[in-house]
């Protein structure tokens, strides 16, 4: 494809991260393309290339701020879509350890969208830039680069139309966006640059998710309810208002203990959850699918930042530089946030420098919330890694913290500031905030843990938390 204007930057994927990649680039570049293997105009429904788009995914608070700064207006787009929303300490009925914490609305904004939906509205606020172009049903090949492999400028693509050919995108710069299963590391080894690092936790993570329409209401007033799985009980779920009308249920398990697709076995599987609350609310549930299936054997991040050397005209963003478990909803937030770094790079019209973008990148986007997850992971005894004094002392505060939640909704208001990225950990440990958390959850009085009763019916529950 021939260059007809001044500058070109090709983003690789139209995933949610290369859409907020393209959309800071389209006022640095005059051209921004979007190369897929998907047809991506027009697409409603999940995509091909998108598994985990039958699942839920949840856009964190910080991510709402970030896509809203990059297309305003876009969140009452999506309510008056009929998106539902509500308030991510506020309005969600969160359990840890089995004990329900206090609500308190905290200013996080949740868009309970499907990904099908948050896609089709971020990607038409994206077609209606007049300098970016997707480029559908093309398979990405490979990088084009200088012959002495400095400097990447452009990209090898075919289209998977009959007889389609391989041709060659230039570009001033090149954005890989295209996920876990990203060819960059092969690549650059393939140009002469070292491997990239990389660090992986074997988690075993499974889930189910299946749509219901409710005939009657469990939320009253919240948004959704959402046990949270413990070293205790290492299952889980979200069950959440979502458009359309439905709910969507996400129910999870780790180290291969994975709930079943069956129909029986998937409620059997809910039953067994920490609270009643959901297998409750199945009881008046009509489903709209069938239940699907989601694996995700690793947590996964490639450590670019340590790279001693790498070409210019190459930066990489989302899923491919790290995969989060995605238990904690961080993987579209962050990729929002690296859309701002690849901004903070494009200054002064010159071309970003790799290095120092992947230092930024990994400083201020990706460890904050891959520290946080890490030390959550290693409270479940299966799973492999060391405990380390640092983290032992992390995971004791993090429980009191969960504690303390479960007594005072200021607390539950601090937290979820955190967990929404909004704040960083250390925000917790203010010192008006540190004495609040150990006073209530060393001292502060009876747990907040719900009654063990339907919240359809009211009637009192008498069956015990089953034992995984």
């Amino acid at each position: 494809m021939s260059d007809t204007t001044n500058t070109r930057a090709v983003v690789l994927g139209g995933s949610l991260a290369g859409l907020f990649a393209a959309r800071v680039l389209a006022d640095a570049y005059d051209e921004v393309l979007i190369v897929d293997r998907d047809v991506l105009v027009g697409v409603e429904g999940p995509r091909r290339s998108c598994p985990q788009g039958r699942h839920i995914n949840g856009l964190l608070a910080r991510g709402q701020l970030v896509m809203e700064e990059l297309f305003p207006g876009i969140t009452e787009e999506l309510f008056a879509d009929g998106v539902p929303t509500g308030d991510l300490a506020g309005d969600v009925r969160w359990y840890f350890n089995g004990k329900r914490v206090k609500q308190q609305h905290a200013g996080l904004v949740c868009v309970a969208a499907s990904r099908p939906m948050l896609e089709r509205h971020i990607r038409e606020r994206t077609q209606v830039l007049s300098n970016v172009l997707f480029v559908e049903k093309h398979d990405i090949l490979g990088l084009e680069t200088t012959p002495d492999h400095s400097r990447v400028n452009g990209v090898r693509v075919q289209s998977l139309e009959e007889g389609g050919a391989e041709e060659v995108i230039s570009a001033d710069l090149v954005v890989d966006a295209t996920g876990r299963g990203s060819r960059t590391p092969i690549w650059l080894e393939d140009l002469g640059y070292p491997r990239v690092k990389e660090d992986r936790k074997k988690i075993g993570l499974g889930y189910v998710t299946q749509h219901y329409r409710l005939t009657a209401d469990p939320y009253h007033g919240d948004l959704s309810i959402n046990p949270v799985a413990s070293a205790e009980l290492p299952r889980g779920a979200i069950f959440t208002k979502t458009d359309g009308d439905r709910v969507e249920l996400t129910t999870y398990g780790i180290l291969g203990d994975h709930p079943p697709t069956d129909q029986a076995g998937l409620y059997a599987w809910v039953k067994s959850l920490a609270v009643p609350d959901i297998y409750d609310a199945l009881q008046h549930a009509e489903p709209l699918d069938e239940p699907v299936a989601f694996r995700f054997p690793t947590t996964l991040r490639r450590r670019y930042e340590d790279m001693e050397r790498l070409p210019d005209g190459l930066l990489v963003t989302g899923d491919a530089v790290c995969c989060f478990n995605p238990v904690y909803a961080q993987g579209m937030t962050v990729a929002a946030l690296g859309a701002l770094t690849i901004r903070d790079h494009l200054h002064s019209g010159a071309a970003p420098q790799p290095g120092q973008y992947f230092r930024d990148l990994a400083r201020d986007v990706v460890d904050p919330p891959w520290q946080m997850t890490h030390t959550v992971d290693l409270g479940f005894p299966g799973v492999e890694g060391e405990r380390t004094i640092p983290i032992r002392i992390q995971q004791a505060f993090l429980a009191l913290v969960q504690k303390a939640a479960s007594r005072d909704g200021a607390v539950t208001a601090a937290y979820m500031r955190t967990a929404g990225l909004v704040e960083r950990p250390e925000s917790l440990m203010r010192p008006a905030m540190l004495l609040r958390i150990l006073w209530k959850g060393l001292f502060g009085g009876k747990d907040g843990a719900a009654p063990r009763q339907s919240t359809v019916t009211g009637a009192p529950a008498k069956r015990k938390v089953p034992v995984a």
